[in-house]
């Protein structure tokens, strides 16, 4: 790649996050508006309602018989022309309401635009200085590893050391690439079934301490013919350890978390629907409590959280933070999308879709 190239797709990026951002802006606009508006017109429709009710009462023969009481003046007025005009006035009014809804809504929802870059700003900013301490881990690991002869009994220890602090890394990466200050990895190809198998082994060690277990199936899939996913490893493995660490953090001690990565046909599913050619499915379901508290849509925005008395019993943190997020953005930057397949008191179900390679 060019040095003009890599200068410019940062500035792709950081137009994709601003983007996404403006996007979120225009819905909570739109949002406040459609719900203005439609207070605002109700309110205009019952004035109008009952002032046309006024009107033709009073149009009534039996009021324009009443005898006018002496030094009473009485003025009879056209119905139909009262009619008209109230019609007019009344549709004037709703125009004007929406609009000033517009304006209002706009305003009103320009500090969210701002905090949106904000967040961003601290993600980058946060990001870069984890960088090179965890950079510096990294080679310190290295240098150790180096040192040590295949037969010694810490070696495994430090070569797995240097993965985690590998993971560590991709991870910053990933938050610098969802704050749009960092290009996404460009064609890459990762081995689903073996990432995933592999992020699962390492959870295992957490979800043993509760007594949970993690049941992962790949139906379709061999040595021979390993599933495979058109998306960076680092990202794959991110999203696959934050979709099974979230299910743990939902289920209560001796449960279990069910695992399955199976490749989808272009007329399969979601997938079908989408227009989108063959996937890569991988699907995650816990047996808690469910989502509550929140919309099982709105558990993808970044510190989003959950009804903590609907977590009782439940020893892990509550909420869903920013893993979720993250998976969200690093799906979409893979023309994948991530979502809630089902939630209940019996358990959620969050289904991935990336492309297949």
């Amino acid at each position: 790649m060019s040095a003009r190239t890599q200068g410019r797709a940062p500035g792709r990026a950081r137009a994709r996050a601003g983007d996404a951002d403006e996007a979120a802006v225009r819905r909570a606009a739109a949002s406040v508006t459609r719900q203005i508006s439609i207070a605002t017109v109700a309110l205009v429709l019952v004035i109008v309602i009952m002032a046309i009710i006024v009107v033709i009462w009073q149009s009534q023969p039996s009021e324009l018989r009443e005898r006018a009481v002496p030094g009473e003046d009485k003025i009879y007025i056209d119905a139909g022309a009262v009619l008209v005009a109230l019609a007019v006035i009344g549709v004037g009014a709703i125009v004007f309401a929406a609009v000033i809804s517009w304006v209002i809504a706009r305003r009103a929802v320009r500090p969210l635009g701002r905090a949106l870059a904000l967040q961003r700003a601290f993600v980058a900013d946060a990001s870069h200085e984890l960088r090179t301490p965890l950079a510096v881990l990294d080679a310190r690991l290295q240098l150790l590893q180096l040192r040590l002869t295949a037969v010694d009994p810490n070696a495994e220890t430090v070569a797995e050391l240097r993965r985690d602090a590998g993971t560590l890394i991709g991870i910053v990466d990933e938050l610098l690439a969802a704050a749009g200050d960092e290009p996404a990895e460009g064609d890459a190809v990762t081995d689903a079934s073996a990432d995933a198998a592999s992020v699962v082994e390492s959870l295992r060690l957490l979800a043993g301490e509760r007594g949970v277990s993690i049941e992962l199936r790949t139906p379709g899939a061999d040595a021979a013919d390993p599933l495979r996913v058109a998306m960076p490893t680092v990202g794959f493995r991110r999203c696959v350890t934050a979709l099974v660490d979230n299910a743990l953090a939902h289920t209560p001690d001796g449960g279990r978390v069910d695992v399955s990565l199976e490749r989808l046909g272009a007329g399969a599913g979601r997938a079908e629907r989408e227009g989108r050619g063959a996937v890569v499915a991988l699907t995650v379901t816990d047996h808690g409590p469910g989502i509550r508290g929140i919309t099982p849509d709105r558990v993808f925005e970044r510190f989003a959280h959950s009804d903590p008395e609907a977590a009782d019993g439940l020893p892990r943190r509550r909420g869903f933070g920013i893993g979720l997020a993250l998976v969200r953005d690093v799906a979409a930057r893979a023309g994948g999308t991530v979502r809630v397949e089902r939630t209940g008191p019996d358990g959620t179900t969050f289904v991935l879709e990336l492309p297949a390679a």
